[in-house]
């Protein structure tokens, strides 16, 4: 008869710590080129689709990614099970966040979605439609919107506070 061991992991899985316990990593993303280097960037990418100046857009790019993921410059949005952030540099620190509690909504600026990157501009709202953050360059941002509304839904707002009646998913 053979003996069938489980590891307990050191760490749960992502998004599994309730916020009283521990703040966990949902989820996230890096700014687009564009949005990190907003001239070299989109300069770059369009002369990349003419074609025949493709070798002036290259080294354009080249400059947009450094710039990327210097170490003073480089930002990424993060999802937790508490706040969403946007941090600075390698060893990352919060510049600006928003509690869960505080968003109600959240907007993609449907004049900023860049078809080429797969980026688009998030406006995170709070109460009576005030701007609290907005995220430039995010990839996949309908995704992203998704991702926080659900963090908001799970762990932000009361369960009596969240819009609309319970429906169950065989209703749909």
């Amino acid at each position: 008869m053979t003996q069938v061991t489980t590891a307990v992991p050191e760490k749960p899985p992502l998004g599994v710590v309730p916020p009283l316990t521990g703040e966990a990593r949902l989820r996230e993303a890096w700014p687009s080129l564009s949005a990190v280097s907003p001239v070299f960037g989109t300069l770059g990418w369009k002369l990349l689709r003419t074609g025949f100046l493709a070798p002036l857009g290259w080294p354009l790019l080249g400059i947009a990614f450094a710039r990327k993921f210097a170490p003073w410059i480089c930002a990424r949005y993060t999802l937790t099970n508490r706040r969403l952030m946007i941090q600075r540099g390698w060893k990352p620190s919060p510049v600006q966040e928003v509690r869960l509690e505080e968003i109600h909504d959240v907007r993609l600026d449907e004049k900023t979605i860049d078809s080429l990157l797969i980026s688009g501009t998030l406006e995170i709202l709070g109460d009576k439609r005030r701007l609290l953050m907005t995220l430039t360059g995010v990839p996949e941002p309908a995704g992203f919107k998704e991702a926080i509304l659900f963090a908001v839904r799970a762990w932000g707002r009361p369960a009596n506070v969240v819009d609309g009646p319970f429906r169950a998913a065989s209703e749909k």
